[in-house]
């Protein structure tokens, strides 16, 4: 097969696991895995399996001066990120999740003028307040609670630290993206995530009856930690060999509807004017914000 069209494939597949994992994520919480536990399964697996790759590629070496930045990395990229995504998605819904961590290219914009001094233009200022008001509005107006989501605004702020999280990520790891291959970077970084994540999610890990697990549970977890934290990477990865960031970039623009798609396909969720408002404000502004503006290297998705 053409290699561009595995590409469109690999790219495709990659922003379809990443929309599901929102509704297959959240129905497992917190019966089967409580948020923090999830998070020390979801690392612990992915370390292994990037471990295993890297045996296959060469193996480099980390400079002294550089194992601050890694510490800091995996911490803002797989333990406050992960954790704050997971424990939302508790309090929350698929689809308020899909649509706020489309946050993540606006405050990345933020940070990138307080912390590199990046200028703001109108324009992208327009978008950075279009974006933010889409956000609140989800927020302070939005539905309190729901079947099986206790209190979607604690959830959707927390989505919010999940999304700032992940733009502090971005902003560390631009420096070691040049530096290191990638496989380098994920075996180190969740192998860092393992120890860091041991104290908040060891309680949790430890009370899952594990051994009462049926097939459809096991195979959720599976996807979570295979599919979501390895292969979407690896299917990036791929895609970024054949494809420019800018297409690549349009297909991350569909998890958001392949989330609301597959939520409401499955019943776990629905849609409703004020999230309709809301995730139109924050599209236009996460467009107007990142328009024109050349794509930062990503090592890992968000979620």
């Amino acid at each position: 097969m053409n290699p561009r069209v595995l590409a469109f494939i690999a790219a495709f597949s990659a922003s379809f696991i990443y929309g599901v994992n929102h509704t297959i994520a959240k129905g497992l919480m917190p019966t089967v895995i409580q948020p923090f536990g999830f998070i020390l399964l979801r690392v612990s697996g992915a370390a292994v399996l990037f471990w295993i790759i890297s045996l296959f590629y060469e193996r480099e070496k980390i400079d002294k001066k550089d194992w601050g930045r890694l510490i800091l990395c995996a911490m803002f990229g797989m333990v406050i990120n992960m954790n704050m995504f997971f424990k939302g998605l508790e309090l929350s819904t698929p689809i308020n999740s899909s649509v706020v961590i489309t946050l993540s290219p606006v405050l990345l914009l933020i940070l990138s003028a307080l912390i590199l001094s990046e200028r703001i233009t109108l324009l992208k200022g327009l978008g950075i307040a279009l974006g933010l008001g889409g956000a609140l509005l989800l927020i302070l107006f939005g539905a309190k609670t729901q079947a099986n989501a206790p209190n979607i605004p604690l959830g959707n702020l927390f989505f919010i630290v999940n999304a700032t999280s992940y733009a502090f990520y971005l902003i560390f790891i631009k420096k070691l993206v040049h530096k290191y291959s990638s496989i380098t970077l994920m075996k180190f970084l969740f192998l860092i995530a393992f120890f860091i994540n041991i104290p908040t999610g060891w309680s949790q890990f430890s009370e899952v009856a594990w051994m009462d697990l049926n097939f459809t549970e096991i195979w959720q977890l599976t996807f979570v930690v295979v599919g979501t934290t390895v292969l979407t990477y690896l299917f990036n990865i791929y895609a970024l060999k054949q494809l420019s960031p800018a297409v690549i970039g349009v297909f991350m623009y569909l998890q958001p509807l392949i989330a609301v798609v597959f939520a409401i396909f499955t019943g776990s969720d629905s849609l409703s004017p004020i999230r309709i408002i809301a995730a139109s404000l924050i599209f236009l502004g996460v467009y107007l914000a990142t328009r024109k503006k050349k794509l930062m290297p990503e090592a890992i998705k968000n979620d």
